[in-house]
């Protein structure tokens, strides 16, 4: 396999084959032109998604309970810029596969641990999934109807602690670059699910922040910052935030646009039940046509089958099928050096370890 697309073409690194941020990680760089080499368990993992998320890097076998196949991935890690892994605390070093052992075999060496709860505090060796995650940094409580949470699928706490991920090895291998010096990066999806809170915690710090559901401008508090059922049964949503856009939409929907003062909260309910009488009495491609050219910021809910045939998606090649399934390109888009969606490609260690000397 070739590497040398992308902004990142020339970065080597050793992809562990777990399940949670590390797939994701690893495809966004590889992306970007990395040279990505997974290592997957002897058998297959059966994955069904393994055309698209596994996209991008070439992939080798090897059985990491023989002590000989460990040595081979020590071979290989020696000659890396980065690895990553996101087994189990303690998993890795039970592999003899830790970073201080791979650290001392390549010192400039950038180590990502991706994980749920981090590897220190109380919950470390506890299990848990993403809804967990954000349960303890106050995400979930913020998210959903005003009587239950509702978990946003994973794209909070796995999709976003992988991008920490990769930003963390990204940054690791500049300072890597720079100094000679490697170093861990603990990226758990707890830390990222509360870093990406923060301007939320600003906001209620502030007193602009009712701690509490669907009370707020966005968290579907606002009638004029949520989705509204339409008469076909589907939806559009609203995010008519400015006063400008707020009178376009009135004025859309037919509503005297003085009728309502839009931040007054005491008006809301009545606001809500008049743009949700409005709204059901068309379908939702009517009112997408009817708002298609005013700045009101309202938008039709597509599903995932819809999504790829939209003009302003199909216009900027949003989705493809450069693998024989439909899939998002990757992003964010390089002017001088841009990213591909390339195929996975078994290869066998020695292959590798020829293109990496």
């Amino acid at each position: 396999m070739e590497f040398t697309h992308g902004p990142l073409a020339g970065v080597r690194i050793v992809e562990f084959g777990s399940t949670g941020q590390v797939p994701f990680a690893a495809m966004l760089l590889a992306d970007m032109g990395c040279d990505v080499v997974r290592i997957r368990r002897q058998a297959p993992d059966g994955s069904v998604v393994a055309p698209t998320l596994f996209r991008g890097r070439s992939e080798i076998s090897l059985d990491l309970s023989d002590p000989a196949a460990r040595e081979q991935a020590l071979a290989l890690i020696s000659l890396a810029d980065g690895v990553m892994e996101g087994f189990r605390p303690g998993t890795m070093e039970q592999l003899e596969l830790d970073p201080a052992r791979c650290l001392n075999a390549n010192p400039r060496l950038v180590y990502g641990r991706a994980g749920g709860w981090g590897f220190d505090g109380p919950l470390s060796q506890r299990a848990g999934n993403d809804i967990n995650h954000l349960a303890l940094t106050g995400a979930l409580h913020a998210l959903g109807s005003e009587s239950t949470p509702m978990p946003p699928l994973n794209l909070v706490g796995e999709c976003g602690g992988a991008l920490y991920l990769a930003l963390g090895m990204v940054a690791g291998i500049l300072s890597s670059q720079a100094t000679g010096r490697g170093q861990v990066v603990d990226a758990a999806q707890i830390d990222g699910t509360a870093s990406m809170m923060t301007l939320y915690y600003a906001l209620h710090s502030g007193g602009r922040w009712f701690d509490k559901r669907a009370a707020n401008l966005v968290d579907g508090g606002a009638p004029f910052y949520r989705c509204y059922g339409c008469a076909d049964g589907r939806h559009v949503a609203v995010g008519a935030l400015e006063p400008a856009y707020f009178r376009a939409l009135c004025e859309g929907l037919e509503i005297d646009p003085a009728r309502f003062k839009q931040f007054d909260r005491a008006v809301w309910p009545e606001m809500e039940t008049t743009f949700a009488e409005a709204f059901s009495r068309r379908t939702r491609d009517e009112w997408a046509e009817t708002f298609a050219e005013v700045d009101a910021c309202v938008t039709p809910v597509l599903s995932l089958a819809e999504a790829p045939e939209h003009p302003h998606n199909r216009a900027r090649d949003l989705f493809g099928s450069p693998l024989g399934m439909t899939q998002p390109m990757p992003a964010p888009r390089f002017s001088a050096s841009p990213s591909q969606a390339t195929a996975q490609g078994a290869e066998d260690l020695e292959t590798v370890l020829s293109r990496w000397e």
